[in-house]
């Protein structure tokens, strides 16, 4: 049975008219308050703070007015106000590392975050993690000075200091990425074994006789994944196979069309390349076109899609769908579930298969 406060018995019989935008209320100038959406509902302040807030002794259709009418006026909560009486900021944090290999990195993800926190009273910001500084020192300070009820954070490493800093201070957050830590952990992943040793069974099927790898560094969880796949299929098959050296999927894009334009022009080149992005793949490609090799003949190439770019491509390149907004979707609501108690680690785990 939902609850209302006792001044606001008889509202629903004679319901006061939803205020039009660019009302006089709504624009005197004035910072609309809690009072003043009270005053256009008709509900008392109290009913009001409660609705905003969710609470579920407040009935839907008054929670949904309430929301309205907030919308309407340009009503924002007092933050400052609102910590200091709950102790939550209703912030959740992103901290996003600049690279430039997975195209439309950021814009996915955040699409995928946003749509989560839709209706919640959550809302989003970026912290950058500049490449300069330790991965550590974002997440220490957001942690510190209560920034934020929740942390996001990718790229992860297979003792990850940030998830044990963040585990053992119980300060709720999740990842793009597992660990090897023994201790488990909230996490969204994408299936990198998978993918690797998909991506090598295409090339294997297409005719290719020996396989190259570009790997992220070695020191990120995902690449130990990468590296176990492809050796799993070329092990099966008994395929000749190489792994890119002195460079990484981290690399500048010229840095690794300078290494594959060498490496074709060499004895023994590999005739088939696994790209764990489009960055990486068209550097590839490019590579192939200046060498005068024909793709899909003498250069076979399976590339990891995140943008669409490659739908547009010709010639077509295969390639696999890591879905980024879908991650960070279910990062969003995983997290949500974390911050409010509701659910055991295991049940904070997520991984998306190829």
């Amino acid at each position: 049975m939902s609850l209302e406060d006792p001044e606001d018995k008889g509202e629903n019989k004679s319901r006061r008219a939803m205020p039009a935008r660019g009302t006089e209320k709504a624009g005197t100038g004035a910072k609309p308050t809690l009072k003043t959406i009270a005053e256009l509902t008709g509900l008392a302040v109290t009913t009001v703070s409660r609705a905003l807030a969710d609470a579920p002794q407040i009935a839907l259709e008054t929670r949904l007015r309430v929301r309205q009418v907030a919308e309407e006026i340009g009503y924002l909560p007092d933050r400052a106000a609102q910590r200091l009486r709950t102790g939550r900021t209703n912030v959740i944090s992103l901290v996003l590392d600049p690279h430039e290999e997975i195209l439309g990195y950021a814009t996915s993800m955040i699409n995928g975050l946003t749509e989560a926190l839709r209706g919640t009273a959550y809302h989003l910001v970026i912290t950058p993690h500049f490449l300069n500084t330790p991965q550590i020192d974002p997440v220490r300070h957001i942690m510190r000075n209560r920034m934020a009820d929740g942390i996001i954070f990718t790229r992860t490493e297979p003792s990850d200091e940030r998830v044990k800093l963040l585990m053992e201070n119980n300060f709720p957050f999740i990842c793009h990425g597992r660990t090897e830590l023994a201790t488990a952990h909230p996490f969204v992943d994408y299936d990198n074994y998978g993918f690797a040793y998909q991506a090598a069974r295409k090339l294997i099927a297409a005719g290719a006789k020996k396989l190259s790898i570009i790997l992220p560094p070695d020191r990120f969880t995902f690449a130990h994944h990468m590296r176990h796949g492809f050796m799993t299929a070329v092990r099966e098959e008994g395929v000749g196979f190489e792994i890119a050296t002195g460079v990484t999927l981290d690399s500048k894009s010229d840095d690794i069309r300078d290494y594959v334009y060498k490496r074709m022009g060499e004895p023994e080149r590999p005739d088939g390349y696994i790209c764990g992005g489009e960055v990486s793949a068209l550097a590839v490609m490019a590579s192939a076109y200046d060498r005068g090799l024909e793709l899909g003949s003498d250069v076979h190439l399976v590339a990891k899609q995140t943008s669409g770019l490659f739908d547009q491509i010709r010639p077509r390149v295969e390639t696999i769908y890591e879905d980024l907004t879908e991650a960070g979707l279910l990062m969003g609501r995983l997290l949500l579930k974390h911050i409010a108690g509701r659910a055991p680690v295991a049940e904070l785990q997520a991984l998306q298969t190829v």
